[in-house]
């Protein structure tokens, strides 16, 4: 927030020519904040490239770091927790960033929809919450999507579906694993391979805003 009060002190004083301080403008974001979620969801909705497919959605989270998971979380306990990001294999207190994306051939995916939650908050329990009554669409998440009995469910009751790389199943015989690797690794490859924009997403973000570093993001 500090960076966009800067950048309408430096440019944008025409418009606002009553802007004040950098802490009367945030107490202004804060007091409206509960009206934010759903401008920030029209403007995406609005500014959607047409190239955008409507049915096909790639999802994941990111982390969000008020500091590491040594030390205990001081900053926003309101709103953080700690938790432990698996593609980084760390424990941290902060938050979490989650997006979902319409599918963009060749292009970054275009947000559908970013919610923040604490560290803790599990993703496919946000997805349930959130996004799972969606009708008509193919999700792209990676292997903690995985529950066959809910996503059958989901299926028969909003024709969605959940595509996921395949997680191995435990106790299975070796004979019978490596008969199914083949397939289930050129079908888990297809996958990741739709889901690496959105990693390319969050990449973009954080060039941007460092926002997976709060503390420095002037959030």
């Amino acid at each position: 927030m500090n960076k966009i009060h800067q950048f309408a002190r430096k440019y944008l004083l025409d418009w606002f020519p009553d802007l004040g301080s950098y802490q009367a403008f945030n107490n202004r974001l804060n007091r409206i904040s509960h009206v934010m979620g759903r401008f920030v969801e029209t403007l995406l909705g609005e500014f959607a490239p047409k190239e955008c497919s409507g049915n096909f959605s790639v999802l994941d989270s990111m982390p969000i770091l008020t500091c590491s998971g040594k030390r205990a979380g001081k900053v926003a306990p309101e709103i953080t927790a700690k938790g432990h990001c698996s593609t980084k294999s760390m424990y941290y207190y902060g938050m979490k960033l989650h997006a979902l994306g319409f599918c963009n051939a060749g292009r970054l995916p275009h947000p559908e929809q970013i919610i923040f939650t604490p560290a803790s908050a599990n993703d496919l329990s946000l997805y349930k919450e959130a996004w799972s009554e969606i009708e008509d669409r193919t999700f792209f998440g990676d292997k903690i999507y995985n529950d066959t009995a809910f996503f059958q469910n989901m299926n028969a009751n909003f024709n969605s579906e959940m595509l996921t790389p395949v997680k191995a199943v435990k106790g299975m015989a070796d004979v019978l694993r490596k008969i199914d690797r083949a397939c289930n690794d050129l079908y888990s490859r297809a996958v990741s391979k739709i889901r690496q924009p959105i990693g390319a997403l969050f990449s973009w973000l954080i060039e941007k805003s460092d926002i997976q570093k709060a503390s420095k993001s002037g959030l």
